[in-house]
């Protein structure tokens, strides 16, 4: 069985789609990687990670918007989807951790 691949973006890759990567690390279903659109993120997105995922998460709206603009050909015929969640929350905080948990489980098994 091929594992499905998420990508999980935020600005900075700092707080949130690292914390979100760390959380689905060993999950047996699904390969995860993290990014942030920032210029000076620690992981800045790349287009081999679009191109890698099966499905896009990102926290905000407006980092769908910026995905768009920055990667509109990669994107096609990619699935990408918005969890909501702000950026008022510390690396691996319980309340991130359970935030993301509920709001992935739609899109992870």
């Amino acid at each position: 069985m091929t594992r499905k691949r998420i990508l999980f973006i935020c600005s900075q890759n700092k707080l949130r789609s690292p914390t979100a990567e760390a959380v689905y690390a060993n999950h047996p279903a699904i390969e995860v990687d993290s990014a942030g659109l920032n210029n000076d993120a620690e992981v800045s997105l790349s287009e081999e990670q679009v191109r890698w995922a099966d499905l896009i998460l990102v926290m905000e709206k407006a980092h769908r918007i910026r995905l768009n603009r920055k990667f509109k050909k990669a994107l096609a015929g990619k699935r990408v989807a918005v969890l909501n969640i702000t950026d008022e929350y510390d690396h691996m905080e319980p309340a991130l951790v359970a935030l993301l948990k509920t709001r992935c489980a739609f899109y992870i098994p």
